[in-house]
């Protein structure tokens, strides 16, 4: 129903519960990606507006990096009460800076960007709901749009299966993308491409720090320690990551 010209549904109450990648098996992990490649594929079915139409923001430009590494990390160390999160925070905002000085020449250039289509726009633990070892339900479509596919699948990916010191559960990833190109019929360039844009993505995203520093919400800062220490390791084994996904 559309009120007031905005958009209602109604649908029936799910009975569910959120399940983290560390809870799942690596079969589980494979239900996971086959999961998600059906609904590109039925999205790809019954929303009929050409992606192409759809213009999305390309990947961070390394100077605009540097100058909100600088910002933030004045704020971190101008803290009146400076406690183990801003210290965390100072520490992995240098060792970021170096990071980007040292990768800068890798950022994707325009058109390197995997083929798009519907997607759901925020696929993590806390928006698919399980009744046991099945799915039951996805649950959140407020962010629904057209975005190269693949990269949902991999930042997807990130999230259910990131270990809480920053590495990815690589036997779990494996499964998981293999279902998923299964289902899609993604081939290993486009996963590949994928890997790269959503890397250089975390390489240059500070939104939990943005949100704790900018506008003092700390709702995020328990997935900091992470979130930031994933960008390292991913760096680090870039070539292991890909492989998972693309091998």
């Amino acid at each position: 129903a559309v009120l007031g010209g905005r958009c209602y549904a109604l649908h029936p109450w799910i009975e569910g519960r959120h399940r983290t990648g560390a809870q799942l098996e690596r079969t589980e992990s494979r239900r996971l990606g086959a999961l998600l490649g059906r609904v590109h594929t039925s999205l790809e079915q019954v929303m009929d507006t050409d992606p192409a139409t759809f213009p999305y923001d390309d990947s961070a430009e390394p100077a605009d990096t540097f100058a909100l590494i600088d910002e933030l990390l004045a704020l971190a160390r101008n803290r009146t009460a400076h406690d183990a999160f801003d210290a965390l925070a100072e520490h992995r905002l240098t060792e970021r800076r170096t990071l980007l000085e040292r990768h800068h020449h890798r950022r994707p250039p325009p058109g390197s960007e995997p083929a798009s289509g519907w997607v759901h726009g925020d696929f993590h633990p806390l928006n698919v709901l399980y009744r046991g070892a099945d799915p039951a339900a996805i649950i959140d479509w407020d962010r629904l749009g057209v975005q190269p596919r693949a990269e949902e699948a991999v930042r997807g990916a990130a999230i259910f299966f990131v270990r809480p010191t920053g590495e990815l559960e690589l036997t779990k990833v494996r499964a998981y993308a293999r279902a998923y190109r299964r289902e899609t019929g993604a081939d290993a360039s486009e996963l590949a491409a994928a890997v790269h844009r959503v890397w250089w993505e975390r390489l240059n995203d500070f939104w939990i720090l943005r949100w704790r520093y900018q506008l003092d919400d700390r709702r995020a800062d328990p997935q900091f320690a992470a979130v930031s220490a994933l960008a390292v390791w991913w760096t680090k084994e870039y070539e292991a990551v890909l492989d998972a996904f693309a091998g």
